[in-house]
């Protein structure tokens, strides 16, 4: 297994598609610094499930998605694809090339898949795991994580072997179980606390089911007995409404005069307050001119006060700013410099062709040492074939011969062989070219389809945000609605009578019109008061009559009902208002801020007779003092008479209060009702927007997939095509490599063969010679020697002048451009002096029109203020006779307001009989389901009333008959319905679905016990489960401890001669939990703390400790990123070895600026970033792989 291709498309600096193909062995990642190297190894941990932003060198997890520069646009997705080699099998899974892809979007979406299927985070983690990947990522050391592994804790380190492994996805199963567990014993815990309390619930629910049998059959008396006592009242309101009968022509009458009064009052006010209306704006427009024409003169004279001013300053001379350097200074400085830099560049000149010299030299010199090499080196060989004899030498042309020919037939098969390539790579090309033309076009639809992707997830996003914020004020519109609704309930309950009250509102009695607090409709604010002024009249009943008053109170006495507080409406005079004082200014008469009924209002007159409002005590005290016969009531309560005074702490609120807060909450709630409902409405087309957006983010999701899909099958249809044209073009770059290699060596050889034909030939005829001469050559050796020297100074003294040549260039013309700035900056300063004097003289001007424009505005004022004052006179005699005119009018107003109180008097009372029967029909109603008619004729005074069905069961379970019906009887029915009432108190509450609620309860008590049995049975074998996976961690991670250990000792001593350094457990009793200690005693040190290491044995010890993970638990590839960066020559010599080793079991990718690291690659990656910030790639195989 090792890794195949790294593809990155739009992943940080790797804007477009970018392939490195990798392959066994060592491959090296060079490039500048800041060229893109390392997002290599973060493109390499990211597709392999990196979750930490941190680790990729970003702030988000989004940082890794093209940013765009000045010449590209930022994208809007990252992709990289990992493709491994696995014909070895070491992935589980059934295909021989495995290929993984993480895409993210700028979204925040994310995408992984296998061999081109969507799949899970965790779906890669699991398919890795197994080969020693883990999300640790041990097999990719990044920048500065050699210094981590070491500072890092003991825990952490142990987390890498771990990791190596393989005990991984053991303790994901054991983490997964321990979830379970986690989980099951809250549901363990839920279920035993439920079982426990349906178990206490049924008993006391089968009695409540007892007692609900028992009172079924005293609700059903006392429903009886209630609508007879309601059918009565109804027949006898009904016929007291037949016989009121009231006469009001006269009140009518006396109401149309004063009408016809008023109305020629009114017309007189009226035709007044047009004749003031009209002279109102006259006075107006003499005040607006007067008015104005004061400002005027004020603007004038701060006009002429300014001018004043302006012109003094402007007159002022304004200080002389000194200018810089000389110009004229600086133009000739500009010629000196301008002068040294043409001199320097002809000094440059000159040592330019003095170094063409000396090159030219030094090659001829170093010619004519080659000569004088190969002449002593042919005269050597000579002597030497001489020696070796002439029948060696001929059995050498003989082979050199033969090799000729032989290369003469590799070059044509050769030959042949490249142009049959050539022909394959140019056809594949073609088709390569088509494929990308169509491939482009569909890029342009690509885009369409992220856009409209983007502005459906937009609209999504919108329409998502518009429903939470209508759910969250639907939510708090709720919360208000159900706030009022409690508040209202809560109040309506402190309404209720209690004691005499609620007995007499509860029996039903005829005349009994209600309690005096729902009666009565007081201004806001006063309820305290009003409370305090009225007593115990607050808190009393209504009632028609004095003899329904005293049925009332027989009722009372009779029934045991306690005491209650009775307002008789009706048959009082008005109380006269004439000897009333007048009150002062912040005070009111009680009656006139409480509106009643027409017929409680003498009674209400009568409680309130002389009764103020006023705002505090002292208020109080004051009124009272002057008139003694008012009493006062403060806002807080507090009641003051000259003989009487009531106050301090109040224990509750009065029914009046609960009355207005009541009426409030009733309106609080039904606004908040209807903004709830306005809400719903909204959200309900939110959401309904919501979906239809969400449906539109699916069919731009699914079409976007869909083209990625099939970008993804071009994709890999280009790859083939290009993988068939890049092979066949290999190919016959390959033959024709060989093709001029075997030219090479032909040439080569036909070389040698005449070389030694010639030698043989020399060697048959010359002589026997003595050793040639070196004189020569050691002379031109030493002349060559100093050539060289002579170059090295000629280029020192060039590199010297250019840079002299560079310091001066430029700096005429920064002189000149700050000489011409100079000049500038005088000007400006000649024109502003001039343009203060100008406006000093604008000034002065306009000081004297302004002088002259004060005199004329005098005299215009005095004439608008005479004229103003006429008029003010006018309209105050207009206003006069218009006050006296309103009194009359306010006279007459009352008085007709007193005779229409009069005439609807009669019709106010016979419309609350009505009120009340109806009332009364209402109650029937709602509360018995019954109509009137049916109440009438079944429950009516003249129907018989049958036995109750106590008395018949009672008569059954004797034998005899049971009893007749009898004729209906008030005093007996009530009886029955408070014997009923009792009898239900005794009893206490009552649950109507206690027999139901008790069958529910002891089924859902026996399926828990059940379902409770079942958790703890899984719970049993989830801890079995726990305790084997811990067994298994124990043995693998105690086998790859001592592993481990044993090759740090090893490495160590590999990297530190003489050095010694070994793994420690920090919890060796405790294998499941122990941390990691390294200890490390570099050669001749005795220290063994990390700490006082140095650098780069920091280094080395972090390097050991991986290599020995490395070597004891081998993974299929690594990725090394400047791990070596920090080391001198003899270290870094040491870790090569360890890395050669490696090699053999292990795929290397290493990011590296080390010569000798590349020299070690079998294949090179050049990282390099172009003028548009996009990193590029090339790539140069170093040495050809063995045969597989």
């Amino acid at each position: 297994m090792h890794l195949s291709s790294l593809t990155l498309k739009g992943f940080k600096s790797f804007a477009s598609a970018t392939t490195l193909r990798l392959e066994p062995g060592i491959t090296a990642v060079v490039g500048p610094n800041g060229s893109g190297k390392s997002n290599v190894v973060d493109a390499i941990a990211w597709v392999l499930g990196e979750q930490g932003a941190k680790s990729l060198r970003g702030g988000k997890m989004e940082d890794v998605i093209f940013a765009g520069t000045a010449g590209r646009p930022a994208l809007g997705r990252a992709e990289v694809t990992l493709t491994i080699d696995n014909t070895d099998g070491a992935l589980p899974i059934a295909y021989t090339e495995v290929s993984i892809t993480r895409r993210m979007y700028r979204s925040g979406e994310s995408e992984y898949e296998i061999n081109g299927d969507k799949v899970r985070l965790l779906d890669v983690q699991e398919l890795l795991s197994d080969s020693g990947i883990g999300r640790e990522m041990h097999v990719i050391v990044g920048q500065g994580q050699l210094d981590a592994v070491l500072s890092g804790r003991p825990e952490d380190r142990r987390a890498f072997i771990e990791e190596a492994a393989g005990v991984l996805k053991h303790r994901k199963r054991k983490e997964k179980a321990l979830r379970k567990l986690d989980g099951m014993q809250a549901n363990l815990d839920r279920l035993a606390d439920l079982t426990a309390e349906l178990r206490r619930q049924l008993k006391p629910l089968g009695r409540q089911a007892e007692v609900a049998r028992r009172a079924a059959g005293v609700q059903a008396d006392l429903r009886d007995a209630r609508l007879r006592l309601l059918a009565d009242d109804l027949v006898q309101l009904r016929d007291a409404l037949d016989k009121d009968v009231a006469d009001e022509t006269a009140a009518r009458e006396r109401r149309t005069a004063v009408e016809q009064t008023l109305a020629v009052v009114s017309r007189r006010e009226a035709e007044l307050e047009s004749g003031l209306a009209e002279s109102a704006p006259r006075l107006a427009a003499a005040s607006d001119t007067w008015y104005r024409l004061s400002a005027l003169t004020e603007r004038f004279r701060g006009v002429a006060s300014l001018a004043a001013e302006r012109s003094r300053h402007l007159s002022a001379a304004a200080p002389e700013t000194t200018a810089g350097r000389d110009p004229d200074q600086l133009d000739a400085e500009a010629d000196r410099v301008e002068a040294n830099e043409t001199e320097l560049a002809a000094g440059l000149e000159a040592e330019r062709t003095r170094l063409a010299g000396v090159v030219a030299e030094r090659g001829r010199l170093e010619a004519a040492l080659t000569e004088a090499e190969r002449a002593w080196v042919a005269a050597a060989r000579a002597l030497a074939d001489r020696r070796e004899g002439l029948a060696r030498l001929s059995g050498e042309v003989a082979a050199a011969r033969s090799r000729v020919t032989a290369g003469q037939a590799e070059i044509e098969r050769l030959a042949l062989a490249a142009a049959e390539a050539a022909e394959r790579a140019e056809r594949a090309a073609d088709l390569l070219a088509d494929r990308r033309s169509s491939v482009a076009e569909q890029e342009d639809s690509d885009v369409a389809l992220v856009t409209a992707h983007q502005d459906a997830v937009a609209a999504h996003a919108a329409a998502a945000k518009a429903v939470t914020e209508l759910t969250a004020a639907e939510r708090a519109a709720e919360r208000d609605r159900a706030s009022w609704q409690a508040r209202r309930d809560a109040l309506a309950l402190g309404l209720a009578p209690v004691d005499g009250a609620a007995a007499v509102l509860g029996a039903g009695l005829p005349g009994v019109l209600g309690p005096v607090a729902e009666r009565l409709t007081v201004h806001p604010g006063d309820e305290v008061a009003l409370a305090a002024a009225l007593g115990g009249m607050a808190e009393a009943v209504v009632v028609a009559g004095v003899a329904d008053a005293a049925a009332a109170l027989e009722r009372l006495r009779t029934t045991d009902g306690g005491r209650a507080g009775l307002l008789v409406t009706g048959g009082l005079p008005p109380v006269p208002r004439d000897g009333w004082p007048e009150l002062p200014g912040g005070s009111r008469w009680a009656l006139d801020a409480v509106t009643a009924p027409e017929e409680l209002r003498p009674a209400l007159a009568r409680a309130l007779e002389r009764v103020a409002l006023v705002p505090d005590l002292p208020s109080a005290v004051e009124l009272v003092a002057t008139h003694p016969r008012v009493r006062a009531v403060t806002a807080d309560g507090d009641l003051l008479g000259a003989d009487w005074a009531l106050g301090g702490q109040r224990d509750a609120p009065s029914n009046l209060e609960v009355r207005a807060r009541v009426d409030e909450a009733e309106r609080e709630l039904e606004a908040a009702i209807t903004r709830a409902a306005s809400l719903a409405d909204e959200l309900a087309a939110a959401r309904d927007a919501a979906r239809a957006r969400s449906a539109e983010v699916d069919e731009a999701q699914a079409a976007r997939q869909a083209a990625d899909r099939g970008r993804s099958k071009v994709a890999a249809e280009l790859a083939e095509l290009g993988a068939a044209a890049r092979s066949a073009a290999a190919e016959a770059e390959r033959h024709e490599s060989a093709r001029v290699r075997a030219e090479g060596s032909l040439e080569a050889a036909q070389l040698a063969l005449a070389g030694l034909e010639t030698r043989l030939a020399e060697a048959e005829a010359a002589p026997v010679e003595e050793e040639p001469p070196t004189e020569e050559r050691d002379r031109l050796r030493a002349e060559v020697a100093t050539a060289r020297q002579g170059e090295t100074e000629a280029r020192l003294a060039v590199r010297t002048a250019e840079e002299r040549a560079r310091a001066l260039h430029g700096r005429a013309e920064s002189l000149r451009r700050q000489a011409r700035q100079e000049r500038a900056a005088r000007e400006r300063a000649a024109q502003a002096r001039a343009a203060r004097q100008r406006g000093a003289a604008v000034a002065e001007r306009v000081r004297a029109d302004a002088e002259l424009a004060l005199t004329a505005l005098g005299t215009s004022l005095a004439r608008a203020a005479t004229e103003r004052d006429a008029l003010a006179t006018e309209r105050a005699a207009g206003e006069a006779e218009l006050l006296e005119v309103r009194g009359r009018v306010r006279a007459a107003t009352a008085e007709l307001d007193r005779l229409t109180d009069e005439v609807h008097r009669d019709e106010v009372a016979r419309a609350e009989q009505r009120l009340r029967i109806e009332a009364l029909e209402g109650r029937a109603a709602e509360e018995y389901g019954v109509d009137l008619p049916t109440l009438v004729a079944e429950y009516g005074p003249a129907a018989p009333v049958p036995p109750s069905p106590a008395e018949v069961a009672a008569a059954e379970s004797a034998g005899t008959e049971a009893p007749e019906p009898t004729a209906y009887d008030r005093a007996v029915q009530e009886r029955r319905a408070a014997r009923a009432e009792r009898d239900l108190a005794t009893l206490g509450k009552v649950n109507p679905l206690a027999l139901e609620e008790f069958a529910a309860l002891e089924e859902r008590h026996t399926f828990l016990a059940t379902q409770l049995e079942d958790l703890k049975s899984t719970r049993r074998d989830l801890l079995t489960v726990v305790r084997e996976v811990d067994d298994r961690i124990h043995d693998v991670f105690a086998a790859a401890y001592a592993d481990v250990a044993r090759e740090f000792e090893a490495v160590f001593a590999t990297l530190f001669p003489g050095g010694q350094g070994r793994l420690v457990l920090t919890e060796p009793d405790s294998m499941l939990t122990t941390g990691i200690e390294v200890e490390a005693r570099p050669p001749g040190k005795k220290v063994k703390r990390l700490s006082l290491l140095s650098g780069g044995e920091r280094s080395l010890t972090a390097v050991a400790l991986l290599v020995a993970i490395f070597r004891a638990r081998p993974s299929p590839f690594y990725v090394l990123d400047e791990v070596e960066a920090a080391l001198d020559d003899v270290n870094l010599g040491r870790l090569l070895t360890l890395v050669e080793q490696l090699r053999s079991t292990s795929q290397l990718i290493v990011i590296t600026h080390q010569k000798r690291t590349m020299e070690i690659a079998d294949a090179l990656y050049g990282v390099s970033m172009r003028g548009d910030g996009i990193t590029g790639v090339i790539s140069q195989r170093l040495r050809e792989l063995p045969a597989a």
